[in-house]
């Protein structure tokens, strides 16, 4: 795409590495940034180029921090019986902003995927294995995103979790709350209705 400058073709390209972000978004969003809000792009580089200077992994939780060890993990009033295992650090964040959990974390940066590389040792669970050798975690929250790849890796997870003798919980799958059966799809309400409880 010729755009006069390329400068400007540069960045547009650039902000094509974003997720959901085509050719047409990432125009749209250069040109607005260059047109109406340059001091708001300064300061979008500067954050950016400050984060993924100074933003590594904690050596505990593998979640994102500024430090050696995240905030969940040298908090003294989390519960260290409990170890929610996420996918992601989005998915620890989610969890975090919309439940009451105050356990610890342990971030996969991943999930099981031999196609795109990911196996055992890339998702650190040699450490999680270590972490629950320690004898401090009860329960051990399986809170990987049901896809085959996540159920895969949940799987895998209690199986670590059985040889440290440490119980094993999944989150739980089906019915949206103020959801109607009649708009559900139907993998997700065989889940539920297979996973049913009493009442």
């Amino acid at each position: 795409m010729s755009t006069g400058s390329p400068l400007l073709g540069d960045l547009i390209e650039a902000l094509r590495c974003l997720p959901g972000v085509g050719a047409k978004s990432a125009q749209r969003m250069a040109f607005h940034v260059l047109e109406r809000d340059r001091a708001g792009a300064r300061r979008l580089a500067e954050r950016l180029a400050l984060a993924v200077e100074r933003v590594g992994n904690c050596r505990r939780c593998r979640g994102f921090s500024e430090q050696d060890t995240c905030v969940f993990c040298a908090s003294p009033s989390r519960d260290k019986h409990l170890l929610c295992v996420v996918e992601t650090p989005v998915d620890q964040l989610a969890i975090e902003q919309a439940t009451g959990y105050c356990g610890h974390y342990f971030v996969l940066l991943g999930r099981l995927s031999p196609m795109d590389g990911l196996g055992p040792k890339e998702l650190g669970l040699d450490l999680l294995a270590a972490r629950l050798a320690e004898g401090e975690v009860e329960e051990m929250i399986v809170a990987t995103n049901p896809t085959v790849e996540g159920e895969a890796t949940a799987h895998m997870l209690s199986q670590l979790a059985r040889a440290a003798g440490v119980k094993a919980t999944r989150l739980a799958h089906g019915v949206p709350l103020g959801g109607e059966l009649e708009f559900i799809d139907r993998g997700t309400l065989a889940h539920a209705f297979g996973g049913r409880h009493t009442l």
